[in-house]
Parts: C-alpha cells; sequence; structure tokens
C-alpha cells in the first residue's frame, strides 16, 4: 500500500468536489452474457460462483481506481486486492468467506472450495471490517433484478467497491446475468465502471483462451 499522489491525479478536481458528499456513493446494474463462462465451468467442473470471483477481481485489479482507498482523509493504492463474498449458510442466514487471488483460474477454484468447505464447519460471522484491500461481493443467484440498494455505514467512508451477481436468465438463447456495482464518486467515475463492465465482459467472451 503506498499513499497516491493526488496533486498528479486528473481527477484531483472530482475527487475533492465528491469528497464531502453525504452520500458519495453511486450504483449501476447492468446484464452479463454468460453464456460462454456458464458452459466453460460445466465442462471443467469449475464452480461458477467462483468463476464470477475471479473474473471480478482480475479485472478490477487491471484498473487503478478500484484499487484505491481512502484513509483518514488521505488516498492510498494498493498493489492488489482481493474479493470477499456474503455465503449462504445450511439455515439460510449469512456469513463471509474471503479469497485470495490467484495465478489461474483452475488454482481460484480450487482454493475457493476448499475455503468454502472450511467455511461450512464454522459459520461465525465475521466481517473483518478491518481489511480495505477487498472488494465486496455478494450473490443473490435466485432473484433476478434490475437495481438494488446497499445498506451503508455512515462509518464506512473508505470507497471499498460493491459487486452483486443476480440469477440468470435466458434472453433468445443467451444466457444472462444482473450485474450491480456500486463505487465511491471522490474516486471514480461512470467512465470507470464502464471501463470494468467492458472488461469483465471482454474476459468472459474470451473464457476458452482462458489458461486453466
Amino acid at each position: 500500500m503506498n499513499k497516491f499522489d493526488i496533486n498528479s491525479w486528473n481527477r484531483k478536481a472530482q475527487h475533492e468536489f465528491f469528497k464531502e458528499y453525504d452520500d458519495p456513493y453511486f450504483n449501476l446494474t447492468t446484464n452479463f452474457d454468460v453464456t460462454k463462462l456458464y458452459d466453460f465451468c460445466k465442462e471443467n467442473n469449475i464452480s461458477f460462483f467462483l468463476a464470477c470471483l475471479y473474473f471480478a477481481i482480475e479485472t478490477a485489479n487491471e484498473i487503478l481506481e478500484f484499487r484505491l482507498r481512502i484513509i483518514d482523509d488521505n488516498i492510498f493504492e494498493y498493489d492488489s486486492i482481493d474479493i470477499g463474498s456474503t455465503v449462504l449458510n445450511d439455515d439460510n442466514s449469512f456469513s463471509f468467506c474471503y479469497f485470495k487471488r490467484q495465478a489461474s483460474i483452475s488454482k481460484f477454484n480450487k482454493s475457493g472450495k476448499e475455503i468454502l468447505k472450511k467455511h461450512h464447519k464454522n459459520t461465525d460471522f465475521d466481517s473483518n471490517k478491518d481489511n480495505l484491500n477487498v472488494i465486496y461481493a455478494s450473490s443473490i443467484l435466485w432473484v433476478f433484478f434490475t437495481s438494488i440498494k446497499h445498506p451503508r455505514d455512515k462509518r464506512e467512508k473508505s470507497g471499498i467497491p460493491k459487486f452483486v451477481f443476480g440469477k440468470f436468465f435466458k434472453d433468445n438463447n443467451i444466457l444472462k446475468m444482473p450485474f450491480s456495482i456500486e463505487v465511491h464518486h471522490a474516486l471514480m467515475d461512470g467512465y470507470h465502471v464502464g471501463n470494468f463492465i467492458e472488461k469483465f465482459q471482454k474476459r468472459i467472451d474470451n473464457i476458452y483462451k482462458s489458461e486453466l
């Protein structure tokens, strides 16, 4: 983690404008074409849930603004960020799991399955709120949605992005999945969100070229 030089940032003015907002977060929802991703996971015995997390965090790490966090009114840049996700427990409550980046989708899948297996033996509610080099994710795979609102903790000002994956559906033989992304406007703009969405879709479109 290194302190980020705001003075040389082309978004300094935008950052100064939005950082004092009572609620500086904005949210966008879109649909991804996950046809190839779904087929790939079936063919290679890979968890679709873990595959979504893998491509999401790899895409986020590629974009500087997704690795920035606000700490004590200063901006810091992380070299790498991981991902945490809500996980449904057997009693239909939920808790959190945290997944570190891996060198390939197969390694992420193997590590992720081990983490989930351990988690189901110990479902303590550990929010790990002090860890900032993450992105928060949720999966609401039994609901198709067109928008979503997150609960807001007034103390949470670091700007951790939030992703939500929804229930996929068929549209003219194309398998689509709703995806919500919420970010801090003092750290990024619609351009960066659009860049993430474009890069994520491109990654899963080219999944058969990925190294297992």
